[in-house]
C-alpha cells in the first residue's frame, strides 16, 4: 500500500493522483481519473496485463475509457431517450443520436474521491447530481479495489435520491501476452445466447443462441482474428443479477498466464478494439497499440435494458442500493501466483 501520489495533470489541468497497491504476488496501481485500473503486474511477468497510456496527460478520447468504471449508464441508450414511471428523459446524444457510456456525464472522466486506503484496498467514491447530462436523482457511487492472493476484487455500488437508470461497468482491456495483437490466445464464455445489434451497434431485440455461430466460445477457442467476427457483443450469462459465478477465461499459451472473470452481473460485453489503434501516445507496453491489441470484457447489465421489460432491468430507486462484483483471477502454469 502506499499513500496517493500526484502522477501528473489532464489536459483541462486537473490534477490526478495514483494508489499502487502490492501483495507480493500482484501489484495494481489505481488512479482516481476514472477510478481507474491503470497498471496490473503480476510476479515474474514483466508487462502490464492492461492496456494504458503512461501519463494522464495522453488520456484523451481514445484512450478515455481504458481500464475506467463506467456509468452511471455503461454501453449504448437507443435515441439517448427513456422513460421511468411516466416520465420521459432525453439525455446527451454522441454517434447516430444514440448515448454511448453516459457521454459527456459519463464516471470515466471524473475525478473520484479517494475515500479509503488499506493495505490491501482502495474505496473511491463520487456524487452525481439531480440532472447531469439529462440523468435523474442525486446519486453516490462506490468502487473498490481489493486484492487476495492473486485475485483482483472489484465492488461497485451506487444509490439514489429518486428512481434513475444504474448499469456501471468496469472497462479495461486485457492482455495474456505482450499486445500486439488478441490473436493466439484462447477464450471460453460460458453463455448460450448473445444479443446481435445492428449497423450502429444497438441491440435488435433479440436474444439468439450462440449455437452455429462465430459467438460460441462455450468450448475454449483458439483466437484467430480471421475468423472470430467482429466482437462488440453482450453475452447474456443470466436474466438477472446473481451470486458470484466464473464466466470467461483468457489464456496466452506463449505466457502461461490466465485471466478467470467471475462477476454477478447477467451480462459481459466484448469488444475486440478492432475500429481503432494507439499509435502517437506512450503506452504503458513501450510501444503503439495496433487495432485488436487487446479485448475489453466488460460485467454489465444488458445494453439499451431500458424499455424492455423483458430483460434484466436497471432502474434503481430510492431505499435500494446497487451493487455489481467482478473477479479477476490471475493463474500462471497450474500455480496461482
Amino acid at each position: 500500500m502506499t499513500d496517493p501520489v500526484a502522477i501528473g495533470a489532464l489536459p483541462d489541468g486537473r490534477r490526478v493522483r495514483a494508489v499502487t497497491l502490492d501483495n507480493g504476488r500482484l501489484r495494481v496501481t489505481v488512479w482516481d481519473h476514472g477510478a481507474r485500473l491503470h497498471d496490473v503486474r503480476m510476479a515474474g511477468h514483466g508487462f502490464s496485463l492492461v492496456l494504458g497510456g503512461r501519463e494522464p496527460e495522453v488520456y484523451g478520447s481514445l484512450l478515455s475509457t481504458f481500464g475506467a468504471i463506467i456509468g452511471p449508464v455503461a454501453n449504448r441508450i437507443r435515441n439517448a431517450r427513456f422513460e421511468i414511471d411516466g416520465t420521459v428523459y432525453q439525455v446527451e446524444a454522441g454517434t447516430n443520436g444514440h448515448c454511448l457510456h453516459s457521454e459527456s456525464a459519463g464516471l470515466h472522466g471524473k475525478i473520484w474521491e479517494i475515500a479509503e486506503i488499506l493495505p490491501d484496498a482502495v474505496t473511491l467514491a463520487l456524487d452525481l447530481p439531480h440532472g447531469e447530462g439529462g440523468f435523474p436523482g442525486n446519486r453516490h457511487v462506490r468502487a473498490r479495489y481489493a486484492l487476495d492472493g492473486a485475485t483482483l476484487r472489484l465492488d461497485l455500488s451506487a444509490t439514489t435520491d429518486r428512481a434513475t437508470p444504474m448499469g456501471l461497468t468496469h472497462h479495461p482491456y486485457w492482455t495474456m501476452q505482450d499486445p500486439e495483437s488478441w490473436g493466439g490466445q484462447t477464450l471460453w464464455i460460458d453463455a448460450a445466447h448473445y444479443l446481435p445489434v445492428d449497423d450502429e451497434t444497438i441491440p435488435t431485440g433479440e436474444i439468439a443462441p450462440v449455437g452455429d455461430t462465430g459467438y460460441d466460445f462455450r468450448t475454449p477457442r483458439w483466437l484467430d482474428p480471421d475468423t472470430v467476427p467482429p466482437l462488440d457483443h453482450n453475452f447474456c450469462l443470466a436474466q438477472a443479477p446473481r451470486n458470484l459465478t466464473p464466466c470467461l477465461r483468457l489464456t496466452g499459451p506463449e505466457t502461461g498466464l490466465t485471466l478467470e472473470i467471475a462477476t454477478t452481473a447477467p451480462g459481459l460485453q466484448v469488444f475486440d478494439m478492432r475500429p481503432f489503434s494507439i499509435e502517437d501516445e506512450p503506452t504503458l507496453h513501450g510501444h503503439p497499440y495496433p487495432a485488436g491489441a487487446a479485448l475489453a470484457m466488460e460485467p454489465q447489465m444488458w445494453p439499451d435494458a431500458l424499455g424492455r421489460s423483458d430483460w434484466p432491468g436497471i432502474v434503481l430507486r430510492p431505499g435500494d442500493t446497487w451493487r455489481l462484483a467482478a473477479e479477476y483471477r490471475l493463474t500462471a502454469g497450474d500455480q496461482v501466483r
